[in-house]
């Protein structure tokens, strides 16, 4: 029988490891492309900049955003102030493309492409660095994401076989449903529910990890035992919130907690379940 018992905040953090995956996908593969087609210049002007963009918008943006060092969301906001109403986008851009290019003027990206193309040793590398750390980061959640749900699902199919659903809503108490990445034996009337979520791997706002994880306490029955997993050494960051989680974990909402270091005791822990579950 799986044993019941309060877990801490400091066997959590012991147990954290870094979610390392490749960051780089086709969109900022092409960027580096076209980063890498730039003809070498002494001084860049606003013709560069307009010729970044014709060669396809959306790239040449992203690109744009590298030279300047902001994210997206800085990007549309200094891009949304000089330019004023109307938007951001590659309608507006061919709509009032001189007004476009002003922006960009004034924002200084003609000097800082020159800047960094002829610094030293090798700008693009420079810029690859930038794009990795922006959207790379991104891709990286997503991925993290993804390879810690793998990761899951891999014990839970050694040991329940098919008999699990994946990414579903499933049904609770009283009628009451909540989203789970894995519910055992299926979705209509589970008697596991699992959740995962590694931290800066999806993405999601923390509140929302926790607001997840409390939709799933106050939908799922009594009977059913809630198992989280979680992963990334960048929790130490937020130990407030991960302490919150633990919480629950010490309140009975949560029956355990665990990381991919934690895998022996997440499977014993599972092949528990299905005995005294008679899964």
């Amino acid at each position: 029988m799986m044993l019941v018992r309060d877990q801490t905040l400091d066997e959590i953090e012991r147990n954290l490891s870094p979610l390392n995956v490749e960051w780089m996908d086709e969109t900022a593969a092409e960027a580096m492309a076209l980063l890498a087609e730039l003809p070498a210049k002494e001084s860049y002007d606003r013709e560069d900049v307009a010729a970044m963009l014709d060669q396809g918008f959306e790239r040449g943006i992203l690109c744009a955003r590298l030279f300047l060092m902001l994210s997206k969301d800085n990007m549309t906001i200094e891009l949304t102030r000089e330019l004023g109403e109307g938007g951001i986008g590659i309608k507006r851009y061919k709509a009032d493309r001189e007004k476009f290019l002003d922006a960009f003027n004034r924002l200084g990206l003609p000097g800082l492409m020159t800047t960094t193309i002829n610094y030293q040793p090798i700008w693009s590398d420079i810029l690859l660095e930038r794009l990795r750390s922006g959207r790379g980061s991104a891709i990286q959640g997503q991925k993290r994401g993804r390879g810690l749900e793998d990761f899951a699902e891999a014990l839970v199919k050694e040991v329940f076989g098919s008999a699990y659903e994946t990414r579903c809503t499933f049904t609770g108490a009283d009628g009451k449903t909540a989203k789970c990445d894995i519910a055992v034996p299926d979705k209509g009337r589970p008697r596991i529910v699992i959740e995962v979520k590694g931290y800066n791997a999806t993405g999601s706002k923390m509140t929302d990890i926790i607001g997840d994880l409390d939709a799933i306490i106050d939908a799922k029955r009594h009977d059913t035992t809630l198992l989280f997993v979680t992963d990334g050494s960048t929790w130490t960051a937020r130990r407030s919130d991960l302490r919150k989680i633990v919480e629950r974990q010490n309140q009975g909402k949560i029956a355990r907690i665990y990381t991919m270091k934690m895998a022996d005791e997440f499977l014993a822990d599972l092949q528990s379940l299905r005995g005294s579950m008679g899964l």
